[in-house]
């Protein structure tokens, strides 16, 4: 997307965050997943959710695991952003 403009973000998200940090054994990549959907749904980072929504699911979370997480997050993040998650969710898995 940005490889003629900003080849040096794309390096980083490709070689440093895709092919290092999301490599790492400490967390298997559902648990990654899991763990960036609800930070990104958190800061209101939506249009990046919906990519990683999608990605959570292949990494084996369950719809209902991840809809789980943002009604939960509710309560710590914050209402809005947890209906802004939410509807991202909702477009995602039925859209």
């Amino acid at each position: 997307m940005f490889g003629d403009f900003a080849p040096g973000l794309v390096h980083f998200t490709d070689d440093v965050l895709f092919g290092e940090v999301w490599k790492r054994t400490g967390l298997s990549p559902k648990d990654r997943s899991l763990v960036t959907v609800t930070a990104l749904a958190a800061r209101g980072n939506t249009e990046q959710l919906v990519y990683h929504l999608g990605l959570a699911q292949e990494n084996g979370n369950s719809e209902t695991e991840l809809i789980e997480a943002i009604t939960h997050l509710a309560f710590y993040a914050g209402w809005p952003q947890a209906m802004a998650a939410m509807a991202v969710a909702k477009n995602v898995f039925r859209g």
